[in-house]
């Protein structure tokens, strides 16, 4: 495993915590003004980023690309 590889990892389990901490309760009231500490939607996507980039890195790092020119037959 690379030491790439292992850094996402670590921050996707960060994220991961933090929206297991989010789901359990980390916003609250005081009086009128409601405070959340976090934001979910920020989460998840930064999640689904880190699941890509893994998952990249665990097919060679390459993306592959395809062209086709398109013809009229």
């Amino acid at each position: 495993m690379t030491e790439k590889k292992k850094r996402l990892i670590m921050r996707l389990n960060a994220y991961y915590n933090a929206e297991m901490a989010v789901l359990t309760g980390q916003s609250y009231q005081i009086g009128t003004k409601r405070l959340t500490r976090a934001d979910l939607s920020e989460i998840r996507k930064a999640i689904g980023e880190l699941e890509t980039e893994i998952s990249n890195e665990e097919n060679g790092g390459k993306r592959k690309v395809f062209r086709g020119l398109p013809r009229d037959l």
